[in-house]
């Protein structure tokens, strides 16, 4: 590299720890730097393109590949404050924005046109659905969104339709899911897509491995203008990038100035395509060409107490690249661990720290974050926040009652309450597809208007041909039937019923992608949500009867999301989002939700060891995001589709060590479930569930198990009976008043803090005991 002749001092050097600064200065050959969280990675991998500009690098000699645009433009914008204007002439953008870039360039090479079209992810499901209509497939079986997941996870693995029709594995695993021919249709959409000029996300990258792969003079054209290459985020990197990236850097007499920033620790978009493998072979991968690898291990936003939890956690994995994040802010706040006994003290207890931690730290609410596992958690926190007026909003999603599976079903409902809601109507007439299209829709529509009718009325009335007349027919029958039931059946019956009678249910459980889980998840949640609130209003305080009808339901659920536009502006709010969605982000203080087996780690990881090993990253991300405060919750009992059910602590509280923890009251198993053998066969007898604390094995509380409990006739609760209560476990009955259908039973349980609950035994679900 040349050097000016009077370069003015590198000011920007003085910024940097002894480790940073080492890592900027090599400029030359295969560089790891393996960045722990809060170490400064930004401003390294920033002054590292500086530093190499100021040595004497042209900016367009210079590939910076990112994950996100807004991580490139901040990324310019840092450069320039040290560089000037010459910054703008960097090559630094995601993969596929500066890939797409040189694919225009270069598309007739392999036989597109340079104006190529790129399809999202609608128009890619629409052309996959259009092939599966026209090979007259059962679209039940060979579902849209499926098909085209797997198209693109193998496009990621380098497999092409030859490939693919040849792989004996992928064949059988079609098979085994009933689809045989998606091959057929992975072949057809690769074609029409070429046909049409056209490219998916993952052709950006896929074409442009072709391209290299085929035309040596057109990937020599690229090796020569890019001198360095940078990649930042590595651990998130799938097969296809790292491939192209080599293709880049490794040829005869290369010099190899390839630098790669990222953490293993923080891998946590496998089900995305990246791989962890990718950060943990590259310095062998390079070995032989003196790879330098530094590892920053300060970190400069947590305190000692968070960093040593995040340290004792992830040292659990197994394949890593060791390293010792340590922190010199104090040791702070000690982390605090809540045990909740259900979902809906979970959401209250959030928001009760929330309003503590304003009032005694003056926090600002643009200073907290609530993360959780699914999306679905989102709904609780929601509602207490509301109920405190604390604003927020949800990020990286909308908001629980704006997502289009939750509106679906309420639509329904709101329909099924007033059957004069237009917009309810328009939304759910055709959905999920029955057979009245738009032009149905339109007759109805004229028809309503010209006899002043509600659309649900004039659909009655409006002549139809026979299959559209048989469909309208079903949705007016299902519409009507559950009039029928508002009397009889409580909000959540009528609820359970209408979203499996109108056939929701089964058409969210058909998509198996991750994003068709998580449509089930936010369904499921609102039925929970609906049965919660149910129960909740069983518990009265005065003689006052509650309302549990579903009209009154939907009238809190709109109040709910009735939001001010000024908060909707404000950037003053608690943020809300899952943890995938809080990767590179920083709060003072952080509440990690939902700490219990099965939903963190989730259930659908636990087969794998490499599964497990990818939610303990996430939990580590989770812990790291946190500047001063951690606060973690967990639930005893939580409503899951649409049961009570029990629930262990996360094995991952286990593994906090007891030093960096405020309480440790809670159940302290270890990692690997290795209770004393006896200890457990006792639990599972007794219902008693043992507890390590502060060194020393003792019992909790009796937990009431779902599976064993079994109601009693609301003619067996009397005055003096023992009963169990699912929720507050054993309590003793004081008083019984009311008549027939309404008698309220007062009930003393001894464990509460407000041990007096007043439950209507139409309702309430109780275990007479003696």
């Amino acid at each position: 590299m040349s050097h000016s002749s009077a370069p003015r001092p590198p000011h920007y050097l003085d910024e940097l720890n002894d480790v940073q600064r080492a890592a900027v200065k090599a400029t030359e050959g295969p560089v790891l730097v393996v960045a722990g969280p809060g170490s400064g990675k930004t401003r390294v991998l920033t002054y590292r393109i500086a530093h190499l500009i100021e040595q004497g690098a042209a900016p367009w000699e210079i590939l910076a590949l990112t994950f996100t645009n807004k991580a490139a433009r901040e990324m310019k914008e840092r450069i320039e404050k040290v560089v000037g204007p010459r910054a703008t002439r960097i090559w630094a953008g995601t993969f596929h924005s500066l890939f797409a870039r040189i694919l225009r360039v270069e598309a007739e090479h392999i036989g597109y046109p340079s104006n190529f079209t790129i399809y999202d992810s609608d128009d890619s499901k629409s052309l996959v659905g259009q092939i599966i209509r026209e090979m007259s497939l059962d679209k039940n079986v060979y579902q849209a969104n499926a098909i085209k997941n797997r198209i693109s996870s193998a496009k990621s693995s380098l497999i092409t339709p030859k490939v693919y029709e040849k792989n004996e594995e992928l064949l059988a695993q079609d098979k085994q899911a009933k689809m045989p021919l998606v091959h057929r249709i992975y072949t057809t959409y690769v074609a029409r897509c070429k046909q049409a000029g056209a490219m998916d996300f993952d052709d950006l990258l896929f074409r442009l491995y072709e391209l290299f792969q085929n035309h040596p003079e057109v990937v020599d054209k690229y090796r020569k203008k890019f001198r360095y290459v940078l990649v930042d985020e590595f651990q998130d990197t799938n097969t296809l990038q790292y491939a192209i990236v080599k293709r880049l850097v490794m040829y005869p007499n290369s010099p190899r100035n390839i630098c790669v920033v990222g953490d293993d620790a923080q891998s946590i978009y496998a089900f995305r395509g990246a791989t962890i493998q990718n950060i943990l072979d590259f310095e062998q991968d390079f070995a032989e060409f003196g790879i330098q690898t530094f590892k920053l291990e300060q970190n400069y936003r947590s305190t000692e107490n968070i960093v040593s939890a995040a340290n004792a956690v992830i040292s659990h994995n197994r394949r890593q690249i060791q390293k010792k994040i340590w922190s010199d802010r104090g040791d702070g706040q000690k982390i605090k661990v809540i045990r909740c006994v259900d979902d809906n003290e979970e959401g209250r207890r959030v928001a009760d720290t929330i309003l503590e931690q304003k009032n005694r730290y003056h926090l600002q609410n643009g200073e907290i974050a609530i993360l959780y596992r699914t999306n679905a958690q989102s709904r609780i926190f929601e509602e207490r926040l509301r109920h405190h007026g604390i604003p927020y909003r949800v990020y990286g999603g909308l908001s629980f009652y704006q997502r289009k599976e939750v509106k679906d079903l309420v639509a329904y409902l709101r329909l099924v309450v007033n059957p004069n809601d237009e917009e309810a109507f328009r939304r759910v007439i055709n959905y999920p597809k029955r057979g009245i299209g738009q032009t149905s829709v339109g007759k109805v529509i004229d028809l309503a208007r010209q006899q002043s009718l509600s659309l649900f009325e004039a659909l009655k009335h409006t002549a139809l041909p026979n299959r559209t007349r048989h469909a309208a027919d079903g949705f007016i029958d299902l519409i009507e039937k559950s009039r029928a039931k508002i009397d009889k059946a409580d909000a959540f019956e009528l609820a359970d019923f209408i979203a499996k009678r109108s056939g929701l249910v089964d058409n969210l459980r058909k998509d198996v992608s991750i994003e068709g889980m998580g449509r089930q998840e936010n369904l499921q949640s609102l039925l929970d949500g609906i049965q919660s609130f149910v129960e909740e209003d069983t518990l009265i305080d005065t003689d006052t009867l509650p309302d549990k009808s579903l009209a009154t339901y939907l009238q809190n659920i709109a109040l709910l999301t009735d939001f001010d536009n000024e908060n909707e502006n404000s950037t003053d709010v608690v943020t809300m989002m899952s943890v995938h969605a809080a990767k590179g982000l920083e709060y003072r203080s952080v509440f990690v939700a939902g700490l219990e087996e099965k939903l963190f780690p989730s259930w659908m990881s636990m087969d794998t060891m490499d599964g497990l090993d990818e939610e303990r990253r996430l939990f580590y991300v989770a812990i790291t995001r946190a500047k001063e405060f951690l606060t973690i919750t967990y639930a005893n009992t939580r409503y899951r589709f649409g049961k009570m059910t029990m629930n262990e602590p996360s094995r991952f509280l286990a593994e906090i060590p007891a030093n960096a923890v405020e309480n440790t009251s809670y159940s302290r198993r270890s990692a690997d479930h290795e209770f004393d053998p006896l200890a457990r066969q006792r639990a599972r007898v007794t219902g008693i569930t043992p507890v390590r604390s502060k060194g020393t094995a003792r019992f909790a509380k009796p937990v009431v198990d779902p599976a064993s409990f079994k109601p009693s006739p609301i003619d067996e609760i009397e005055v003096g009976r023992k009963v169990l209560h699912l929720k507050f476990g054993e309590g003793k009955v004081t008083k019984v008043d009311g008549g027939a259908d309404n008698r309220i039973a007062t009930i003393h349980f001894s464990d509460l803090a407000q041990p007096e609950k007043r439950i209507m035994l139409r309702f309430a679900k109780l275990q007479v005991l003696d």
